[in-house]
């Protein structure tokens, strides 16, 4: 397909690219409206890739640790609620990041973000071999848990890149292949590389060692997508504000922005009930695979790691399910996939905690985790609609909802036995689904009426060459 160009006769903006790839919207900040996942031209589809690349591999940090929890459990001696601790202080400590991200992305952009992230990770995922307490695997784990912020700029930077229409369909995929991360640690850490270190050497040296894997991953994936990616299709913010091509923007007023609005806490809630159920697994599965099942840590992480698997379509699933609902019938549209996403997850939850076989609950956690996963698609194909000038902030408050729903969902899981905290998780999931009947977002409708209404056209800035000024705006009032 040939590139898209500027418009003939129109002024030349001062921007990065003249010609793109791949179709797009001059009216909208020259934002794609296709998707070509075979392309990896830039800018749109180079970030597109970055995106999701670089989250996956923030994923792979931070969980690299969750299958060897057995292990570590084992050599120090430690208690289930020590276990569980350091599982809810891997998700706390995104919390708060991701509300500080948020509007670090409207300021700075995604791509620096994603790199200071990365490097900082690869610090503490190193220093997992001086592990030899509690304590010092509850801190070290608390300090791992920041790279789970990189969700917020993998989400900003396809909203950037591409229309309000495909941003469902960008989301959900960006997001969903970086959240596979956390299918493949499980197998990768747990099944291949523990055993392979473990051939030569200790059970204990094996663990202490491995995670120097990840942790090199991490720093050259960080210093890779700063030089070979855009943060915007026009190009990088510092160079955009210096050229006047994008005005400076306020991170606080940014948040606040965000951060009065109440859909943006409505969804913090939802995310909570499919993001932070996926957090949940990722610590878990291994675990109860090994204490239900009495599988092996080899075999319980190959297992553990079906869950994550699924974001290899799953997540990208309800995003594009959400874009086609919303052709039909809008916002309206988006609100029921929504809706019938989550409550087809709570189910599922109730289903998987009362299988008896190993068989059955491998099964049931496949279909648990499809709708867990496109739910998450299916809320961040909302995000981009509530406000896009604080789209960044939107998407660290929402994202920070997954990180509190795991802390919730890990206090049920740490003081309680599996079957009264998966039945909890159930129901509360089932009761989020109902919080799609209230979310309102101007002028597109909501559950119940109306799709989305006729924008406004905006006013025209016309181009008149060798007229005097007063001639041309005379022409501009009429």
């Amino acid at each position: 397909m040939a590139d898209t160009e500027v418009p003939t006769g129109a002024p030349v903006e001062i921007k990065k690219y003249q010609t793109y790839h791949l179709k797009i919207d001059p009216e909208n900040d020259d934002k794609a409206t296709e998707i070509k996942l075979l392309s990896f031209a830039r800018p749109h589809m180079r970030a597109f890739h970055c995106a999701w690349f670089a989250f996956f591999i923030a994923f792979f940090v931070w969980f690299a640790i969750a299958p060897l929890l057995p292990e570590i459990k084992i050599t120090l001696g430690l208690s289930k609620e020590d276990i569980w601790t350091s599982n809810i202080c891997s998700v706390a400590s995104t919390i708060l990041m991701r509300f500080i991200v948020g509007p670090g992305c409207d300021k700075f952009g995604p791509k620096i973000i994603f790199t200071m992230v990365l490097i900082y990770g690869a610090i503490p995922t190193a220093c997992v071999g001086l592990v030899n307490s509690a304590t010092t695997l509850i801190v070290l784990r608390l300090f791992i848990g920041v790279v789970g912020c990189t969700f917020v700029p993998c989400q900003y930077w396809t909203t950037r890149m591409f229309v309000k229409e495909v941003a469902g369909t960008a989301n959900a995929t960006v997001g969903g292949w970086g959240n596979l991360g956390g299918g493949v640690t499980q197998l990768v850490m747990g099944t291949l590389l523990f055993p392979l270190f473990k051939r030569r050497m200790s059970a204990e040296m094996a663990w202490r060692t491995v995670c120097l894997v990840p942790a090199g991953m991490a720093a050259l994936t960080g210093i890779c997508i700063y030089f070979i990616a855009d943060d915007a299709p026009k190009g990088n913010y510092k160079e955009m504000k210096k050229n006047g091509t994008m005005p400076e923007v306020s991170a606080a007023a940014s948040f606040r922005t965000g951060a009065l609005n109440l859909n943006s806490w409505i969804l913090f809630i939802q995310y909570g009930c499919c993001f932070g159920v996926e957090l949940t697994m990722n610590n878990a599965a291994a675990s109860y695979f090994v204490d239900e099942f009495g599988q092996s840590t080899e075999s319980a992480a190959a297992i553990a790691s079906i869950f994550g698997w699924m974001n290899l379509f799953a997540r990208g699933l309800g995003g594009f399910v959400s874009d086609k609902m919303n052709d039909r019938l809008g916002m309206r549209g988006r609100l029921y996939a929504q809706f019938f996403l989550l409550l087809a997850e709570g189910v599922m939850v109730f289903v998987f905690n009362r299988t008896k076989s190993l068989a059955t609950a491998i099964t049931s956690m496949v279909f648990f985790s499809l709708f867990v996963q496109a739910c998450e698609g299916s809320t961040f194909g909302i995000v981009p609609y509530v406000n896009p000038s604080a789209t960044g902030s939107i998407s660290g408050i929402v994202g920070a909802g997954g990180n509190t729903g795991a802390v919730g969902f890990g206090m049920a899981f740490r003081q309680l036995p599996y079957k009264m905290a998966f039945d909890i998780m159930g129901a509360a999931i089932c009761g989020s689904a109902l919080m799609s009947g209230i979310i309102f977002i101007k002028g597109q409708g909501n559950f119940f009426k109306g799709g989305a209404e006729p924008m406004k056209a905006e006013p025209q800035t016309l181009t008149v060459p060798d007229v005097d000024k007063e001639v041309a705006e005379d022409l501009q009032k009429e």
